[in-house]
């Protein structure tokens, strides 16, 4: 077996290093990537939850109304609603 000279080890480094930084730039773009995808995703995500509290919101005052409504109906006398 021939032996392995350090000159030869050096070089298949060498060679190795350009490929090994084009990967390192790829990762470092795929990880700014993500984190603007996150960012996006908490932005949805506190859009939504701000959404659900309107429509509890509404919810409560439709429930509100319709309770006032039933006990006026109860207490005035009953007739067809007729529009002018």
């Amino acid at each position: 077996m021939a032996e392995i000279d350090g000159s030869l080890i050096f070089e298949t480094l060498r060679s190795i290093q350009p490929p090994l930084d084009r990967v390192d730039t790829t990762l470092g773009e795929v990880r700014s990537e993500l984190g603007s995808i996150r960012g996006h995703m908490i932005a949805t995500e506190s859009d939504i939850r701000n959404i659900y509290g309107v429509l509890a919101r509404q919810d409560n005052r439709l429930e509100r109304i319709e309770r006032r409504l039933k006990l006026r109906e109860l207490a005035e006398n009953q007739r067809p609603y007729e529009p002018k």
